[in-house]
């Protein structure tokens, strides 16, 4: 059954439409199309292709791991400021494909160029030629299993018949859905803002549920904006937002080697344009655009695999973010933590245990920790009015907040993250059947 988090549907932000998370609408330059290449043992959509008519400005972070796919370095040898396209399978990762593998990539952007190509001639009043090396890809699903090439190729015609020129909520649903692997729920997020006096679309799509855990982020994550905003500017502006919010999320402690998280501009918005990210006209947009990232990597810890709780760790008062984000992941991946919580027990024991093992000095004189408003230590000690009987009531919540206050200066981070079952275990040992 998909797990519906309440505080992930609605935003104290009276602009938001975090809450109307399926009702993204039109943006103008984007154009999206799926299909099913047969990749499963089941029909559905599998196959999904974002399409700019006249090109987009795009910035991309990627996976740290040192295991990559081919697609990634596909798309890291794109030296083009200008993307015309943006194709994600699932069910394969193309890891461990070799030199076939970024081959087979190759064959499939010749082939889609070409089409596109064709479509330009019927669609625009000035067609332009569509370069392979226009053409970005996302793979996910499982490593070491031959690219399907072929199958793929064969769907091209049927995605570019598909392409639907104007969005509505329900072809962003499609899409979403397409990209999914052993998510439970699609995950969808937009936000309106200004730049200047224009109005600014952004909206986001993303998956996940397994393999989560920096360093880059995790998951697949696309974001789409009409704001007319240089590659250069969109690439600052990822960097600064995703430590916050793709960077903060674990679900299991593992590293994808299909990591990507992407940021496409159609232009077609009429603001003026920003050189600087520091330019005040982008305040709004660099809010809206880290509530969105925001919404969606929370949406991706939510639903990680078997999730039944849905967990906040807030380290405040740090001396910097660095020792913050340590203690905050040290509690987030501890599987001792993880099925604590899903067993709602109150073993603040475990809490204790994960702070220290973070390898950050601290003052235990200062340390405190709460759940949610309950506060467990004060001072170092136990507090005195603590009921374990109140904390146990508290951890039947579907939503956990942990608070711990360092009090050793003014920094502070935030990890988001789920607890660890048994459902965990059966999704991870059926995962290829």
């Amino acid at each position: 059954m998909a797990i519906n988090f309440t505080n992930l549907l609605y935003s104290q932000n009276k602009k938001s439409k975090m809450g109307d998370f399926q009702d993204l609408e039109h943006i103008d330059g984007l154009s999206i199309s799926s299909t099913s290449a047969n990749l499963y043992n089941h029909s559905r959509d599998d196959l999904v292709m974002f399409y700019f008519r006249r090109g987009a400005n795009y910035a991309s972070v990627y996976t740290q791991s040192k295991i990559i796919s081919e697609n990634i370095k596909w798309n890291l040898n794109l030296k083009n400021k200008k993307i015309m396209a943006l194709v994600v399978n699932t069910r394969n990762a193309n890891v461990f494909t070799g030199k076939k593998g970024f081959r087979d990539l190759k064959e499939i952007a010749d082939e889609l160029s070409m089409q596109l190509t064709e479509k330009q001639k019927e669609d625009e009043e000035n067609p332009e030629k569509i370069k392979p090396n226009q053409i970005l890809f996302g793979c996910t699903g499982t490593i070491g299993e031959t690219f399907p090439k072929e199958k793929i190729k064969k769907s091209i015609p049927d995605l570019i018949k598909k392409i639907k020129h104007r969005q509505n909520k329900y072809i962003w649903m499609k899409a979403s859905l397409g990209i999914m692997t052993t998510d439970l729920v699609p995950k969808l997020a937009m936000e309106e803002c200004k730049i200047g006096n224009v109005n600014i679309k952004i909206y986001g799509i993303a998956k996940g549920s397994g393999m989560i855990f920096p360093n880059m982020a995790t998951t697949l994550g696309y974001v789409f904006t009409d704001a007319n905003l240089s590659s250069n500017i969109l690439q600052k502006l990822l960097k600064k937002n995703i430590e916050t919010t793709f960077n903060a999320i674990s679900c299991d402690g593992d590293t994808s080697t299909n990591d990507m998280v992407t940021i496409f501009s159609t232009n077609k918005a009429k603001n003026h344009s920003v050189k600087n990210i520091n330019d005040s006209k982008l305040e709004e947009f660099n809010n809206s655009l880290h509530d969105v990232l925001l919404n969606l990597s929370k949406r991706v810890a939510a639903d990680g695999e078997g999730a039944s709780k849905f967990i906040t760790i807030n380290v405040n008062n740090s001396k910097n973010q660095e020792e913050a984000k340590k203690i905050a992941f040290s509690i987030a991946n501890s599987p001792l933590v993880k099925t604590a919580i899903a067993g709602e027990d109150p073993n603040w024991g475990r809490i204790i245990m994960a702070i220290g093992k973070a390898n950050v000095n601290i003052n235990l004189n200062k340390l405190e920790i709460k759940f949610g408003t309950i506060k467990i230590i004060e001072k170092g000690q136990l507090s005195i009015n603590y009921n374990e009987i109140e904390v146990a009531e508290y951890m039947k919540n579907e939503i956990i907040d942990l608070s711990i206050d360092l009090n050793m200066g003014k920094k502070n981070f935030s990890a988001y993250t789920m607890d660890l079952t048994k459902k965990y275990i059966e999704i991870n040992s059926d995962y290829r059947s």
